[in-house]
């Protein structure tokens, strides 16, 4: 009986995104910061009161990663703010 190779080649591509992140989902990242740094907040804190993981949160701040409205919810009561204060002036 003969022995054959096989060989296997994989090729990884960085994910891309299909679509560019809106201009408002940065701004409403930039918004979360400010309110965290102007209350003296920890971001681990404010994530765990949200009941999400850290770095979910630091891609919200970022503006990577676009939030249902439910998140949204879920980080201004852990702020302890409406959830219109965020999103007013964007």
């Amino acid at each position: 009986m003969q022995k054959q190779s096989i060989t296997c080649n994989f090729i990884f591509m960085k994910k891309t995104r299909k679509s560019e992140i809106p201009e408002v989902v940065i701004q409403l990242g930039i918004k979360i910061k400010e309110v965290i740094d102007d209350n003296q907040l920890k971001q681990r804190e404010v994530a765990h009161d949200a009941e999400m993981d850290v770095e979910n949160l630091r891609k919200y701040i970022k503006g990577t990663q676009e939030m249902k409205i439910s998140t949204l919810f879920k980080i201004a009561q852990s702020l302890k703010i409406k959830p219109s204060d965020l999103i007013k002036d964007l």
